[in-house]
């Protein structure tokens, strides 16, 4: 997602509760920051929060983190919040090529991947939020029965996923090709970038991939 730059964005997200400043003073303090032993699910790119935002109104048992690297981003995805604090829901801005900086090892139970930018040139495949790198890293700070949990409309990003997590010992599951004609769309969240192409016909790749350190 593009957007424009905001003067003062950085300043302006201190007004909202959801906004963490330092984060890295809370790796493996998270749930000293929530105030509860529940389960951390962390959503790398937040796009305009419609989807962190939802979870954490469904799920009040689990502690949900946005990580994002633009200010511009999570401010758009904070105003959500009204200035109001969700006891459940944090934005971190941060690189997320530096998750062991936020999160101890063994520290999430559940990282969610919505519609990464596929950086469709092969010179670029690093980038790619499933390179192999970046697995290496969500599995470090990944709980032994934790989950990577992908979505995205780019049908050469998803077999090149599936790929990735494959080699990486990642056990796929609940594998779909298109969501919104599955079973699994009953419990679908949408983005509002998912929202926008399904209805437009496009189709929409899910996939699972579950820890396994065997």
């Amino acid at each position: 997602m593009r957007l424009r730059n905001i003067p003062g964005a950085e300043s302006a997200l201190a007004q909202y509760p959801t906004f963490v400043q330092n984060p890295v003073a809370y790796k493996g303090k998270w749930q000293e920051r929530f105030g509860n032993n529940n389960p951390i699910h962390v959503e790398i790119g937040c796009g305009k929060g419609r989807f962190i935002y939802t979870l954490a109104a469904q799920h009040p048992d689990i502690n949900f983190i946005a990580v994002e690297l633009k200010a511009e981003v999570i401010l758009r995805a904070a105003q959500r919040t009204e200035y109001r604090e969700i006891s459940n829901l944090a934005f971190v801005q941060y690189n997320a090529a530096m998750l062991t900086d936020l999160f101890a090892d063994h520290e999430i139970t559940r990282i969610y991947l919505n519609f990464s930018d596929p950086w469709p040139k092969t010179r670029h495949a690093k980038r790619r939020l499933t390179y192999s790198s970046f697995l290496q890293t969500y599995r470090q700070v990944l709980k032994a029965d934790g989950e990577i949990h992908l979505k995205t409309d780019n049908e050469k990003l998803f077999e090149f996923s599936l790929n990735q997590l494959a080699a990486g010992r990642f056990q796929l599951r609940n594998i779909t090709f298109d969501l919104h004609h599955s079973k699994l769309a009953q419990d679908n969240v949408m983005t509002e970038y998912e929202e926008r192409f399904s209805s437009r016909g496009q189709r929409i790749y899910r996939v699972e991939g579950a820890c396994s350190f065997q």
